[in-house]
Parts: C-alpha cells; structure tokens; sequence
C-alpha cells in the first residue's frame, strides 16, 4: 500500500465505531511492515554487538538501566510484557555474565531486586552504539525530519497498541510459545 492510499484511509471526525475496510486495508499493510521490519532485524542482528548479547538479554538489561533503579524480576517482565519465565532465564545469564547483580529487597526479605553492574553498563553501551550505528546506516539517504517523524509515528503507535492491548486483554498464543 502507498502512503497515498494510506493517507486517504485516515479517520474522519464522523468515522463508524468498528473499523472500516479501510481501516482494516491499512492495519493489515501495517501489520505486514512490521512482520517484515521484525524479520529483517532479527536476521541482520542475532546478537547486540561486541558485548555478545542475544536481543531477550539486551532489553532486560535496558529495562534494568533505563528504569527506576533496582527492580525485581516480576516487574522487569511486566514492563516488558513478556513472561516471567523468560525474564528469569535472561536474569539468571547476566548474573552468570557479571552484568547485573541481586540484592535483598529492604521492603521484603524473600525477595531480591536487580541491578546493573558497572560492567553491564559499559557491555549496554556497546551494544546501544553498534544497534544505532545499524539503524543510521539504514535511515542515512533519509532527511533528519523524516527520521524523527517516524521516531514519532512509531513511539505513538507503540502506546497506543499498548493501551489498546491492556484495555481488551493480552492476545493469548496457542501452543504455549512465549
């Protein structure tokens, strides 16, 4: 689909409260891009750069460095919507790494919360420079107002499919895959 066939699929102010063929025309091209930007990333970055970690790894360690300071793993995985189980298995590799450490909770003694070592931020930092160094080489012929309109476009879309997912429940897979 064009962008002027997607341009002209815009809500009206009167728009139906279900969508329309349109609508659907142009979530189904999304939903299509998207599939197809996720496999081409997954393809040309099995791992974060020189600090080796696999993308799962990565956004824990992101989630830990970026977040309110120490947090515990439940927490990690409700951020970023994934299951506790894989959270778990990515916390216990970067234990085992030296990037992120347990500490006792003050507020809950069974508990422990995590946070990022020295040496897993300097392994974050390398990672974030090699992911961007890929992202600017891709976007480089394209004018800096049309790369931060998509930063834009596709920090909107991503709260509004959030939200929209928390008001109507998680997609549930079959099969059991996370």
């Amino acid at each position: 689909m064009t962008s002027a066939a997607i341009s002209s699929a815009e809500p009206s102010s009167n728009a139906p409260a279900g969508p329309d063929a349109d609508d659907l025309a142009v979530a189904d091209a999304l939903a299509h891009e998207v599939s197809r930007l996720l496999r081409l990333v997954q393809r040309t970055s099995r791992y974060s750069g020189p600090a080796d970690l696999d993308r799962a790894t990565f956004h824990v360690l992101v989630q830990l460095a970026t977040g309110v300071g120490p947090q515990r793993s439940g927490d990690i995985a409700e951020a970023l919507c994934t299951d506790p189980s894989t959270v778990s298995r990515r916390v216990a590799a970067l234990v085992k790494q030296g990037l992120i450490e347990r500490r006792a909770d003050p507020d809950d003694g069974r508990a422990s919360l995590l946070a990022v070592t020295d040496a897993g931020h300097a392994a974050l930092e390398q990672s974030r420079l090699h992911k961007a160094r890929l992202v600017a080489g891709a976007l480089a012929g394209w004018p800096i107002e049309k790369r931060r309109a998509l930063v834009a476009l596709l920090a909107d879309f991503s709260t509004d499919y959030q939200q929209h997912e928390l008001s109507t429940g998680p997609v549930r897979r079959h099969g059991g895959g996370n």
